[in-house]
């Protein structure tokens, strides 16, 4: 990843980071070709630095981590993964591991296919 990404990670205990570290990982096994943006907050995977290029973004918090997903409330959800009721974006808390299933990998594909950049 890169430095502003490893600062972010670093402010949170082991197994956030490491639950997000993952995460982001499992994210660029999909799109290795990802920009990889990162600020105080959250990192970006995209394709290009700006936000309409924005496919997914990774939040730690103390107990999971939130997984945003870009133009996402006219992706099929047949699991029921997405939550929020944003107009544009949705998003899947990530509490440990076991939430990386192959329904979610399912998902992020399609993410990627229907993305508008």
């Amino acid at each position: 990843m890169n430095d502003e990404v490893e600062r972010l990670l670093a402010a949170f205990a082991a197994p956030t980071a490491g639950l997000a570290r993952h995460l982001c990982e499992h994210i660029l096994a999909l799109f290795p070709d990802a920009v990889i943006t990162g600020d105080s907050e959250r990192i970006g995977f995209g394709t290009d630095t700006g936000y309409k290029g924005l496919v997914f973004t990774v939040a730690p918090y103390q107990t999971h981590v939130t997984l945003g997903v870009a133009n996402a409330t006219d992706l099929p959800d047949p699991t029921g993964l997405l939550q929020g009721t944003g107009k544009v974006h949705r998003h899947i808390k990530i509490r440990s591991e076991s939430d990386l299933t192959p329904d979610l990998t399912t998902l992020l594909t399609t993410a990627l296919t229907h993305h508008p950049g």
